[in-house]
């Protein structure tokens, strides 16, 4: 008799098994949320090269672990000289990929041209630019930024713009008397990222900027890499009040996988690791990196110390299970941050570890259909509601 039972443990397991499998490699995956562009500059990489052990994503990763459409963030902090620049560069990086591996990874500016690349088995690109000092306060970049394949923008990274006061800033008391929210450009802002098909993506900003976004847009929003303040008290988080505003909008909350985002006991021990290596990371800021890609090389070196403080990945998943009991399945989704973190839960070590985020799923009770809007049917949904009625798709 038990050995029976043995048997059918083992036969329940492997079609649980198969079926996660299955459902993985059939669902439409979207990652709002990778900074390898970034990270391929900063580390003088090129991502159609083998980069493990380098980077979280490589083109023959995201490939591997199921990702079919890629939001690639274009990022720079609020120090470049030409943040437009930058950003432009970043673009550059991503066509030149493109141009040489057409078998592989196809600019799609479309859901029309998503579909098509997904249905020919290659990764659709596009492109979301974190922080919106980027348009360096020229609405015509905004249209530039269109034209080129960009489909999201969060309107601050976590420096404020002139326009729009970031979630860091706003929640800094040395700067409690600066102007909060959006001014009227920053409102215009919003209104010309409704016309053209940009969504507003609202990680990073601060309460009150949030608040004006929602007033503001006509569109649904986009939160393309941020988790559960309720969770975990950071300023970068959600609380309650904004994750209900972003399901009455008909919204989508795109979880990040940083650790210090989804742990609050997280911080206190990256602090201590940092403390250790301090002089160490010094010398690679003066060199000129940038501080977040100075983490990354010092946290790829001393790796044994920084997965003693990652938290479990059933951490990540209590975040999607807190939103979906809030506000429902229609409004959560995955925004990685991969390649612009430094430490993500245990077992997603890098972007091939995808499948593993189905298999939770499946183990939390979520059906097949509810895991298809999970890892991409909802972003999909506000993607094709944010087009223009006029591009005929």
């Amino acid at each position: 008799m038990k050995r029976i039972i043995f048997i059918a443990l083992i036969y329940t397991s492997t079609i649980n098994g198969q079926n996660y499998k299955r459902v993985h490699q059939k669902a439409i995956l979207v990652d709002s949320h990778n900074d390898i562009l970034t990270a391929s500059i900063e580390k003088n990489v090129r991502i159609d090269d083998d980069l493990k052990g380098k980077t979280h994503s490589d083109l023959k990763r995201f490939k591997e672990a199921g990702v079919d459409v890629q939001l690639f963030s274009v990022w720079c902090d609020g120090n470049k000289i030409s943040p437009n620049q930058w950003a432009n560069r970043e673009m550059d990086t991503l066509y030149a990929v493109a141009k040489r591996n057409t078998d592989k990874i196809v600019i799609s500016k479309t859901v029309s041209e998503l579909n098509k690349t997904v249905r020919q088995k290659k990764i659709a690109a596009m492109f979301g630019v974190e922080g919106g000092h980027m348009i360096e306060d020229n609405l015509n970049n905004l249209n530039l930024f269109y034209d080129r394949g960009v489909r999201y923008m969060t309107l601050t990274w976590n420096n404020s713009t002139n326009w729009a006061s970031s979630a860091m800033d706003e929640s800094n008391p040395l700067l409690k008397d600066k102007p909060k929210g959006l001014n009227e450009f920053g409102k215009e802002v919003v209104r010309r990222m409704n016309d053209l098909g940009i969504l507003v993506d609202l990680s990073h900003v601060g309460e009150k900027t949030f608040w004006d976004a929602i007033s503001s847009t006509t569109r649904p929003v986009l939160v393309s890499h941020s988790n559960v303040y309720a969770l975990c008290p950071v300023f970068r988080n959600l609380k309650d009040d904004q994750i209900k505003a972003v399901g009455k909008n008909g919204g989508v909350i795109h979880l990040n996988f940083y650790s210090g985002f989804v742990d609050s006991t997280f911080k206190t021990k990256e602090a201590k690791f940092m403390l250790s290596h301090k002089k160490e990371l010094d010398s690679l800021k003066n060199a000129g990196i940038q501080q977040e890609y100075a983490l990354s090389i010092i946290t790829q070196k001393y790796a044994k110390e920084v997965d003693a403080n990652r938290p479990p990945l059933s951490a990540l998943l209590d975040h999607l299970d807190y939103i979906v009991n809030l506000i429902g399945v229609d409004h959560v989704g995955m925004g990685s941050d991969f390649d612009g973190i430094t430490s993500s839960p245990q077992q997603l070590n890098d972007v091939t570890a995808y499948p593993l985020i189905t298999k939770a799923l499946f183990e939390r009770g979520f059906t097949k259909s509810e895991i298809n809007k999970i890892l991409g049917g909802n972003f999909l949904r506000i993607l094709k509601a944010s087009e223009p009625l006029n591009n005929g798709k």
